[in-house]
């Protein structure tokens, strides 16, 4: 069986740990109205998603 020779200090463990705790920042896309929003997600602005009208903004105002 494996044994370590030295004790791994807590230093070395927590900054291998570390690498995966990182926030990414959301992906986003330009619209064809101008305005970013999230991939796959329907356009707060004009309420569009691929060309295609979803949501009527000018209702829900």
């Amino acid at each position: 069986m494996a044994v370590p020779k030295k004790k791994v200090s807590g230093a070395r463990r927590d900054s291998r740990r570390s690498s995966n705790s990182k926030l990414a920042a959301p992906a986003l896309e330009l619209c064809k109205c101008g305005e970013y929003k999230m991939h796959g997600r329907v356009c707060p602005k004009c309420g569009t998603l691929n060309g295609e009208v979803i949501v009527n903004v000018a209702e829900t105002k």
